[in-house]
């Protein structure tokens, strides 16, 4: 089993920046992915950012690239996601993810392990 805990949300001013971390435990040398996904009121979860937990490559939604980037620390067994230039359309529950694939890492369906989520909250 793996247990990731996500800390790191919060309210932030829109136009500021907010670091979310999300910290692994367990059977943490199963992962090969990890991700972000984020699920405002009423919507849908999506992908936001994964990334390659040995190799360190990254993956963005269109939505987010260029504002998010996703970065780990394998000593700290943590992965971060960095959001800056905050929209109010950011503001939703944050979650990790892990999975053992490497394919399909926008998908959720993908990812066998989650955190309980971190609330971010955008204020205008």
């Amino acid at each position: 089993q793996v247990q990731l805990v996500e800390s790191g949300g919060g309210l932030v001013q829109a136009g500021g920046s907010l670091r979310l971390a999300c910290a692994a435990s367990g059977r943490t040398f199963i992962i090969y992915t990890m991700g972000w996904f984020r699920q405002a009121p009423g919507k849908e979860r999506e992908f936001v950012a994964a990334i390659n937990y040995v190799a360190g490559t990254t993956y963005y939604a269109d939505s987010v690239k260029g504002r998010f980037t996703i970065s780990r620390d394998n000593a700290k067994k943590t992965v971060y996601l960095q959001i800056n230039s905050v929209k109010s359309e950011d503001a939703a529950v944050y979650y990790c993810a892990a999975t053992s694939s490497g394919t399909d890492r926008t998908d959720q369906t993908t990812y066998g392990y989650w955190g309980q989520g971190t609330q971010v909250t955008v204020s205008s």
